[in-house]
């Protein structure tokens, strides 16, 4: 196009909820919409929501929207504007004279040239992602997940199986420019194909889960950076969705184990004979007494994290820590075994507020979020085969591990009349109306009430 006298306009672009059309499930449609010397150009992002859960009055998203969804959607929809805009300005910057399908032509051209990133690379994108903001658990997760593709993929297609261990990542980065998969391979078929392969294997219905949950956010972050079409996504989004896969089928129930309040007592009398044996003991035991914290959390405690002092005891008397999987913050009253438990290590492990409660992590020594988690995944496996040995002693039949310690604070809660919607409370656990919603923070008299029936 020639360039023009004057200087040529920007298109306004917006997303809006398009409520002159109707979706089969009762949703309206998110639409980008350009505007150009008073044109306007409507185009699909394939994001949709129920009005139930749009406020007309401010023109936004409902904040009684089930989270994680609510926060997933915005940010979708910021991506979906920010690209087409991104676009606009391109376009008017340049002072090329154009109108509102300019604009669109110009963002799918850009989209083109992002969809040359494949799936498994754009997997350890995120991973690396992730790593760099410290998250390494979700970072392993990414790098599970294209790990257990690559394999998939070169089954499939009869390629070399991708190179494993470390000090590959030249020969890695070789095989995935040869056998990576574009994104509008992971279809339905794909999906299928994928769990049946995987089912062979004898993989447990809630690793299935966790595969195919990761896979579809791998997906819906494609498709807002514009590295995917919406309309090859494979996952069911509505009840009329139903030739597609729908992540819920999967059985992620668990056995639940928990102890008696008598067993705990057992445990409780126990002298271990070894450092290692009094640890595990010590974790199992302050886990229960503070709400089921989880190990992660617990090595994870610093003597900043413990304040005020119990009536004369010289004690701490609240722990305050914001759990690492959800970020929820939590604020609790320690009772009597519990601050016990924290005395014994003062002398030991307190050389300043920043130094780590229990004697899992050296502040000195792991540093980085990988030497972090390798040393909690370590210690860990020491642990529960520590509480295992000791549960034998104390002729207790439930093999016991750290998670037994979390369920048993859940469960004698619940067995002294503690209502459930607390006890979810206390542990930071989805709510039972919207299994998706993580509760922020928590402080309250009735929690710290409830914690005395564990005694």
């Amino acid at each position: 196009m020639a360039t023009t006298e004057h200087k040529e306009g920007k298109a306004t672009v917006k997303v809006v909820y398009y409520k002159q059309k109707t979706l089969a499930d009762g949703s309206h449609p998110f639409m980008v919409r350009i505007t150009k010397d008073r044109k306007l150009k409507y185009l699909s992002t394939g994001l949709s929501l129920h009005p139930k859960y749009w406020n007309p009055d401010k023109k936004e998203v409902r904040r009684n929207y089930p989270e994680p969804g609510r926060e997933k959607l915005l940010q979708q929809l910021v991506a979906w504007e920010a690209r087409y805009n991104g676009a606009a300005v391109e376009l008017a910057e340049a002072d090329e004279q154009h109108d509102a399908p300019a604009v669109a032509a110009k963002a799918i051209e850009g989209r083109k040239a992002a969809r040359r990133i494949k799936l498994l690379a754009y997997c350890d994108e995120l991973s690396a992602g992730y790593l760099k903001t410290g998250q390494a658990g979700n970072a392993t997760v990414y790098r599970d997940l294209r790990n257990q593709l690559a394999k998939f993929v070169a089954a499939i297609n009869n390629a070399p199986a991708p190179p494993t261990g470390r000090g590959k990542a030249d020969a890695w980065v070789a095989w995935l420019s040869s056998h990576d998969i574009p994104f509008d391979r992971v279809n339905v078929a794909f999906c299928h194909e994928w769990e049946q392969t995987l089912r062979a294997t004898g993989i447990r219905e809630i690793t299935l889960s966790l595969r195919f949950r990761t896979l579809r956010a791998v997906l819906n972050q494609a498709i807002a950076a514009g590295l995917m079409k919406a309309t090859a996504y494979p996952f069911a989004r509505t009840v009329a969705e139903k030739h597609k896969l729908q992540v819920g089928k999967f059985d992620v129930s668990t056995a639940k184990r928990a102890i008696s309040r008598e067993e705990l007592r057992k445990l409780e009398a126990l002298h271990p004979t070894s450092e290692r044996q009094r640890l595990a003991k010590d974790i199992f035991l302050f886990s229960y007494y503070v709400g089921g914290i989880n190990f992660v959390d617990l090595a994870q405690l610093r003597w900043r994290n413990l304040s005020g002092e119990a009536a004369g005891t010289g004690h701490p008397e609240r722990l305050s820590y914001e759990r690492q999987k959800t970020g929820g913050k939590f604020s609790l009253r320690l009772l009597a075994p519990a601050t016990a438990i924290v005395a014994t290590y003062r002398p030991f492990t307190c050389a300043s507020p920043t130094s780590y409660v229990f004697p899992v992590l050296d502040a000195a020594r792991h540093l980085t979020p990988h030497q972090i988690k390798t040393r909690l995944h370590k210690v860990l496996g020491q642990v529960n085969k520590d509480l295992k040995e000791l549960g034998q002693q104390a002729g207790i039949a439930t093999p016991l591990t750290t998670y037994v310690a979390r369920h048993t604070f859940a469960t004698i809660l619940k067995q002294t009349g503690v209502l459930t919607p607390v006890i979810s409370q206390a542990m930071g656990h989805k709510s039972e109306a919207v299994t998706t919603v993580y509760l922020d923070s928590f402080a309250s008299d009735t929690v710290d009430a409830a914690f005395e029936r564990l005694l």
